[in-house]
């Protein structure tokens, strides 16, 4: 047999097929009957016969990646949970609109397949749809000799939901009034972390080394999988009904930013620091970097992952919704209109001219308040 001028330029598809292999059972679990074809297609299919029974079914979509935190995950050859942050970047910036996720494809690149590395990837992408309710109909692995390194990869995923037209959600339904309820983050999530690598880079930290203030090495306690959202506030949707007026996904561009996104023009809020402290991991890469914590507002979550916007009289019941399923929630501001105070407020992002929204006062401190 003449040798494999394919394997010649560095190309395993040996390797390719046995990584499929692996992760097979991984991904049917998150196929229920909708699912056709199984795995290995071309194209996954997926039974919309369920938007019959809606009205008028509009499809929400996004994609997105991961960023710089693969970098960590290869440096302590860690990849179990980078699927899981994929699952939340791209998966839960649907249920911002209110859309119940449907399903969801991925792509990674990588210089070399290592079939228990690509397994161990899509296993987390896996399993964060499972926990979603989202079927993983398909996806790609391509190697790219040459032009990654063997070790170096890059993830990235689609994701298609839906939501009845007129239980869409968004800053239209938005009132003066209104309360701001924050949801709390597991961590540094998905973004920010080019700021991450250069304060520990800067730092002569290894990312092997052991962390005192986290009990595990500087790479596990950074690589703590992004929390997803979407059966938490889907069932937050489905029990407060109309009085969810908003949600925002606290991704890149950080705090204010992301929450003017859902709020109507001509509203602002102030978001108040004092009923929240940030967690460990915030506050330690602060100090390292030589950074005040809101210095890092436009970059990190600093513990708060989402935001809903509701009828002032539903707080309570929400955070007790969120609590059933673990979460920490509290209000954390109004929703004012007219003329608002002098003050530097960011208005919209990302190409929404929305509401106005500042940080103020002074973030809890940790020791008196360690439970958000």
């Amino acid at each position: 047999m003449a040798p494999d001028p394919y394997a010649a330029a560095g190309v395993d598809t040996a390797a390719g097929d046995l990584a499929v292999e692996l992760m097979k059972s991984a991904v049917r679990r998150t196929h229920g009957p909708e699912v056709l074809g199984g795995v290995g297609g071309f194209a996954g299919l997926f039974d919309a016969s369920a938007l019959l029974g809606y009205t008028r079914p509009l499809l929400a979509s996004s994609t997105d990646g991961v960023g710089t935190k693969v970098a960590i995950a290869q440096a302590i050859d860690k990849h179990d949970t980078i699927g899981q942050d994929l699952v939340g970047m791209v998966v839960d910036d649907i249920v911002v609109v209110g859309a119940k996720p449907l399903f969801m494809t991925d792509y990674i690149a990588c210089g070399k397949v290592v079939p228990e590395r690509i397994a161990a990837i899509v296993k987390g992408i896996a399993e964060g749809c499972e926990a979603t309710g989202t079927a993983l109909v398909g996806g790609e692995t391509a190697e790219h000799p040459g032009l990654l390194g063997v070790n170096d990869y890059d993830v990235a995923g689609a994701a298609t939901g839906v939501v009845e037209a007129d239980r869409m959600l968004g800053a239209d339904r938005v009132r003066a009034g209104d309360a701001v309820v924050a949801i709390a983050s597991s961590g540094l999530h998905s973004n920010g972390y080019s700021l991450v690598r250069h304060i520990v880079a800067g730092a002569g930290i290894q990312y092997g080394d052991q962390a005192a203030d986290f009990g595990t090495t500087w790479g596990e306690a950074l690589l703590e999988p992004t929390r997803l959202y979407t059966t938490p506030v889907l069932a937050l949707i489905d029990e407060l009904g109309a009085d969810v007026h908003s949600l925002s996904h606290v991704t890149g561009g950080g705090i204010a930013a992301n929450l003017a996104r859902v709020l109507p023009q001509g509203t602002w809020v102030d978001v108040d620091r004092s009923t929240w402290s940030p967690a460990p991991v915030f506050r330690v890469l602060a100090d390292l970097g030589g950074l005040a914590l809101p210095d890092t507002e436009g970059t990190w979550n600093l513990g708060v992952g989402f935001f809903a916007v509701i009828a002032a009289s539903r707080v309570d019941a929400a955070s007790a919704v969120l609590a059933r399923h673990g979460i920490d929630a509290w209000q954390v501001g109004v929703v004012g209109d007219g003329a608002r105070p002098a003050g530097d407020f960011e208005q919209g992002a990302k190409g929404v001219d929305g509401g106005a929204v500042r940080l103020v006062g002074t973030y809890a401190d940790a020791a008196r308040d360690g439970a958000k």
